[in-house]
């Protein structure tokens, strides 16, 4: 049993060198040979680079990320934004993020406006951007395509390198009779699923920036024009603004007031009546005292 013990010892010990050699490469050292996919062969790994060398070839694999951007002047920001979204529901896309502001809100002559960031199939990105003249006037288009064929090849060497490396381990767990090989093998297990849960996740984010485009799209509205007049017609603006400021003027003067004329003219008023009521009855007491003229009497004058 020592001599079996040490040769499974040595060759656990000669796949992990390995597959940290490969693993560690990068995706610019992908085409290195990684002989212990097959047992030690090197067989399998030839295989897998010359495919990976077959996909590089047609313009049918190539792996193309492509990003839109654009401006579109509107009448309402916010019914061309539901327009948008519905247009990208029926190519089969959606809205990741949706911003609406309306005119006025940040300044009184701000106009509004809608952000939208849009994600849809890459064959019906060119459709979508087409349909935004129906929308109003676009402008600053702009659209970026970058090839990833090259790291979506590497990822997939990669995984495939890993997945048998894993389905190594596993064997090799199965086969162990000690209980120390059982646990390095565990261990190195358990790296190697890290390491491929890590590599799958990048590939399919990979993947889905390649099926599903993305157009960043803002939304202005329109800037109303307007016709300074000038002459007769300017002077009868102006004549008016300056009324309608005056008359509003007056109005609040008379609003202020009105609570006073209320508490202190009332009073005023009656105190000044009644002193000049007594004023007269004291008069009439006197003997002889010129009487006051009734208002009567003045008015026959």
């Amino acid at each position: 049993m020592r001599r079996p013990r040490w040769g499974l010892a040595l060759l656990l010990a000669t796949m992990l060198l390995a597959g940290c050699s490969n693993a560690g490469s990068g995706s610019g050292d992908s085409g290195a040979d990684p002989g212990y996919l097959s047992g030690g062969d090197g067989g399998g790994g030839v295989a897998e680079q010359e495919a990976a060398d077959r996909d590089l070839g047609g313009d049918e694999n190539r792996q193309i990320i492509t990003t839109g951007y654009a401006t579109v002047v509107v009448d309402d920001p916010a019914e061309a934004a539901d327009r948008v979204a519905l247009l990208a529901e029926t190519a089969g896309g959606r809205v990741d993020q949706r911003s609406e502001v309306a005119a006025g809100s940040q300044g009184q002559d701000s106009p509004g406006w809608a952000s939208l960031t849009i994600r849809v199939p890459a064959d019906e990105l060119n459709r979508l951007i087409e349909d935004l003249d129906d929308l109003g006037d676009v402008r600053d288009l702009n659209q970026t395509s970058q090839d990833v064929t090259q790291t979506a090849v590497d990822l997939d060497a990669r995984i495939l390198a890993l997945q048998a490396s894993t389905d190594r381990l596993l064997q090799i767990m199965a086969d162990a009779e000690d209980s120390g090989d059982l646990i390095a093998a565990e261990s190195a297990l358990s790296d190697r699923q890290a390491e491929l849960e890590s590599l799958q996740a990048e590939r399919a984010y990979l993947a889905d920036q390649v099926s599903m485009s993305t157009l960043q799209l803002q939304l202005e509205a329109r800037e109303e024009a307007t016709i300074e007049a000038g002459g007769f017609l300017g002077g009868i603006e102006t004549g008016w603004r300056a009324l309608v400021t005056f008359a509003s003027g007056l109005l609040v003067f008379l609003g202020v007031i009105a609570p006073w004329l209320l508490v202190v003219g009332v009073p005023v008023t009656a105190i000044v009546w009644l002193t000049r009521r007594r004023r007269r009855r004291t008069t009439a007491a006197v003997p002889g005292a010129p009487q006051p003229p009734d208002d009567g009497a003045a008015q026959e004058a």
